[in-house]
């Protein structure tokens, strides 16, 4: 794959001083969808304002399938499509009306046939005469994906898209996301949500204080930074680890009844026969042994809180 979207030591530094943006270097291939996650504040809707023209960048250069965003701004935007975080719609506007204007705004010829099928895939048809107003929330937020998609970009931001939405209506949007990537849109999803980024991405990019930590492939970060966990329950609650045990590293649960083993799941050996023997000899009764794996939650968490420590 080639990068639609390559973004280079972009920085943005407000009146007052504020640097938003600091050197965020970022290479986006056709076809994927990439998640884009940071703590409040990170610079995640910077960078989006930035490439989508919205902002204007202090320094850095970013391109949009070859199109300079500054020096060919209108080519570059007419390839990108943004779905906000806000709800900005039109309360008295019809659905169809308000995703026509969309394409009209881009210049695009009248297409009513490529509308409806947008309105299809997104299960807005049957509300297309409908008042903006009188949407749900969910709705509301399928009608901003397809006043994005009106003007058929070939790059979509999404910005925090399920903000607010029920579990269930984000799962049917996680679905319109794949459907969107089977016809070739390029995505980038920015989330607070860690199971939406884990559920659907290709990559994932963490970014933090303006700078992007790393941006890898989902299954190579979970593989490479995942660590399990072993925990052993006790038939008998323990107020603290036995001596004997100190050399394993074992974290006590809170309720005493369970000792807490960490590894990596890269290693030769995991260390866990030597616990488990040592357990038996300190006179301890297990009860049961359950593993968990890290979550791609548990990697950030640790990636950011290693970066602001």
């Amino acid at each position: 794959m080639s990068a639609i979207l390559s973004i280079r030591d972009l920085r943005k530094t407000y009146e007052g001083g504020f640097e938003a943006l600091k050197g965020a270097s970022l290479e986006i291939e056709e076809g994927e969808i990439l998640a884009l996650l940071g703590p409040n504040g990170a610079g995640k809707t910077t960078l989006i304002s930035t490439v989508c023209g919205i902002t204007t960048p202090t320094s850095g250069s970013v391109t949009v399938a070859g199109h300079d965003i500054l020096q060919e701004f209108r080519a570059a935007r007419r390839l990108i499509g943004l779905v906000p975080q806000e709800i900005n719609l039109e309360p008295f506007e019809t659905v169809w009306n308000a995703v026509r204007f969309s394409r009209g705004l881009f210049g695009k010829p009248k297409n009513d046939a490529l509308l409806e099928e947008i309105l299809k895939k997104l299960s807005l048809w049957d509300k297309r005469k409908s008042q903006i107003k009188e949407l749900s929330g969910g709705m509301k937020r399928r009608v901003l994906i397809a006043k994005a998609l009106s003007h058929e970009p070939r790059v979509l931001f999404l910005d925090e898209p399920t903000a607010g939405v029920d579990v269930e209506l984000r799962k049917d949007m996680w679905e319109v996301v794949r459907e969107l990537k089977a016809d070739g849109v390029t995505i980038i999803l920015t989330t607070h949500y860690i199971e939406e980024a884990e559920a659907i991405a290709d990559r994932i990019g963490v970014i933090t204080k303006g700078q992007i930590l790393l941006v890898q492939e989902k299954a190579d970060l979970m593989a490479q930074m995942g660590r399990k966990q072993l925990e052993v329950q006790l038939t008998s609650p323990i107020t603290e680890v036995p001596e004997a045990l100190a050399a394993h590293g074992l974290e006590l649960g809170a309720d005493g009844r369970s000792l807490i083993y960490s590894y990596d799941t890269r290693g030769e050996r995991t260390g866990i026969t030597a616990l488990l023997n040592d357990v038996a000899a300190a006179g301890l009764v297990l009860s049961d042994v359950v593993t968990r794996q890290s979550s791609l939650e548990d990697i950030f968490v640790g990636l950011v809180a290693g970066e602001e420590s």
